[in-house]
């Protein structure tokens, strides 16, 4: 799995989830087995003192010739019995909170008033099984316990009628958690597929929506016709659509407005600019007429220029892949000097074909014509083309590097005085680089003359992501 992979959001939320769901299993584990020693102990515990009241009530009952055989019948590998004239436990402390002591008066009778002593503490370090098991049981015991034993060693003394006690001793280790390696991977495996394909499931029904949003904006974005997208995901995900699509609504219905009252401005001024030319032939001063003719033709000019950059902002061409260096080469063909191109990188762009070239062109030819010579460099960076053009001209202020590109701007000081045209050039050809997800800027070249970089998404990152071609 890739970095960028990783860092989607499905990605992040699956591997959250999955590292949330371990943690808990974790932790669940973990007070699982603390509460399974606990239980196994209490029964221990609770088993031995419940002998240990049986062979009280035997001695209680039984005549003294009986008494040994009593004890020698109880003892066991575990648990020892031994009637004695002192008590093995000297305080009356109890440790386990009275739990074992109530235990026993039970089991004896509820009017036993005799006393009861209770004492257990905990073993650690290296731990040998009780003194009294057999060499097999020995091993088996050790081979069971893994030699992690923790034990808890719990003496009673019981007080018996004639001054004697019965004192019982017996050990209980905690036993080691068992892990089976086979059943834990298989656990392991089984339960992050389940979660993985569940999680998976619900993370596209979240994200495939989000995915098919940040698409159509950046297809908006580069001038593109975006269809209505479906509304679908959770409730947040739909009312994002729901205003994505309002807002391409309205984005689309506010440029078609402003460009068709441009356009039909610069339509309506050629019927009155028409008649202004006829009746300026009719002047009879030579020198007058000439001037007003020429200020009618200057004002068509600008009319037509206006037109043109008004089509420039509506064009509804159907973009396509292209290959940048074929693209570059027929453009260069169709202008009427030589333009050297320097880039070697070969990569598709998704533009629109006529609405580009018209672009580029406008930008070569202010290079041909103020700079005296044209050349063409292009690198791949990032989700990007970076094309440089550059010429040997005598440059641009750098006051005036960004207002040249406002409409009807022409720098005649530090170009030419005949510029040939209105000030729209640059104008269209950032409108229609702007109109890619692209931007073009302007500046100096330390060792003269203008480079113009123009910046383009590249087409591969675009269908990476998705986007058909």
């Amino acid at each position: 799995m890739s970095l960028r992979a990783a860092m989607t959001l499905r990605w992040q939320l699956v591997l959250l989830i999955v590292a949330a769901l371990t943690v808990a299993q974790i932790i669940s584990l973990l007070l699982f087995a603390d509460e399974r020693s606990l239980a196994i102990r209490a029964a221990l515990g609770f088993e031995a003192a419940g002998r240990a009241a049986n062979v009280a009530r035997l001695i209680e009952e039984a005549p003294p010739d009986l008494h040994a055989s009593i004890l020698r019948a109880a003892n066991s590998p575990l648990v020892r019995f031994d009637l004695s004239e002192t008590a093995l436990v000297q305080h009356s402390d109890h440790s386990d909170g009275g739990l074992v002591e109530s235990r026993i008066r039970t089991l004896l009778d509820d009017s036993y008033s005799r006393d009861i002593r209770v004492e257990l503490h905990q073993i650690e370090g290296q731990l040998m099984p009780l003194a009294n098991l057999s060499r097999e049981m020995t091993e088996m015991h050790m081979a069971m316990m893994r030699g992690e034993l923790t034990a808890i060693e719990m003496n009673l003394s019981i007080a018996i009628s004639g001054g004697r006690w019965l004192n019982v001793g017996t050990r209980f280790e905690r036993p080691p958690i068992q892990w089976p390696l086979e059943s834990m991977l298989a656990f392991v495996l089984s339960a992050s597929v389940l979660l993985i394909v569940v999680i998976w499931f619900v993370m596209t029904r979240l994200t495939e929506p989000l995915q098919q949003l940040a698409r159509a904006a950046d297809r908006l974005g580069r001038g593109e016709d975006v269809p209505e997208l479906p509304v679908a995901g959770p409730t947040e995900v739909r009312d994002l659509t729901v205003s994505f699509n309002r807002m391409q609504e309205r984005l689309t219905r506010f440029v078609n407005d402003r460009t068709r009252m441009l356009a039909a401005l610069g339509h309506d001024l050629r019927s009155p600019l028409t008649a202004m030319r006829v009746r300026a032939e009719m002047v009879d001063d030579d020198e007058t007429r000439d001037s007003i003719v020429a200020s009618v033709e200057e004002m068509q000019g600008m009319v037509e220029a206006t037109l043109t950059f008004a089509r420039g902002l509506t064009g509804s061409e159907t973009p396509n892949c292209v290959n940048l260096r074929d693209y570059l080469n027929t453009l260069c063909q169709t202008l009427p000097a030589e333009v050297d191109l320097l880039g070697s990188d070969d990569t598709e762009l998704r533009l629109r074909p006529n609405a580009m070239r018209r672009a580029l062109r406008n930008l070569i030819e202010n290079a041909l014509r103020y700079g005296h010579a044209a050349r063409i460099d292009w690198q791949i960076t990032g989700g990007e083309v970076v094309l440089t053009l550059d010429d040997d001209g005598p440059g641009i202020p750098e006051n005036q590097l960004d207002k040249v590109f406002d409409p009807f701007v022409r720098l005649e000081e530090s170009r030419s005085l005949e510029t040939g045209g209105h000030g729209l050039g640059l104008s269209i050809a950032r409108t229609i680089i702007q109109s890619h997800g692209g931007d073009v800027t302007l500046s100096n070249r330390l060792e003269g003359g203008l480079r113009a970089r123009v910046r383009l998404p590249n087409g591969h990152a675009a269908n990476s992501e998705g986007e058909a071609p």
